[in-house]
């Protein structure tokens, strides 16, 4: 799954450089509040494997006025590190590698997860 340029930022994390997107209309889950926000991540020279992120947040574009935050680079630097030491390999091919960030725990797994993770 490749990470769609437009509307995408590049970030330097340790000397690489990543691209990064968070999906500027929420899901309906996302809309709903059901589900957070997800943000997405892969290596800006050779996209392999996508990193998707889970954040601890509501989406900015929920339907409720839920109280959110905007993702920061610093978000994202933390969880590009926390999910290369928790075994992301970004410049291998495969399905896309799941981070989840929840209030004061990560958790990192290969394997799909609940409904609403698009980016």
């Amino acid at each position: 799954m490749a990470l769609v340029k437009k509307g995408s930022r590049r970030i330097v994390v340790d000397g690489v450089t990543y691209r990064w997107r968070v999906r500027h209309k929420p899901t309906y889950c996302q809309g709903n509040g059901w589900t957070p926000l997800a943000f997405a991540v892969e290596d800006a020279t050779t996209p392999g494997t996508t990193l998707v992120v889970r954040a601890d947040r509501p989406h900015p574009g929920n339907w409720f006025a839920l109280p959110t935050q905007p993702v920061l680079p610093a978000d994202v630097a933390q969880a590009i590190r926390t999910a290369l030491a928790q075994g992301w390999m970004p410049l291998a091919s495969g399905s896309p590698f799941r981070l989840e960030l929840s209030s004061g725990s990560t958790t990192g797994t290969n394997t799909a997860l609940a409904r609403g993770l698009s980016a």
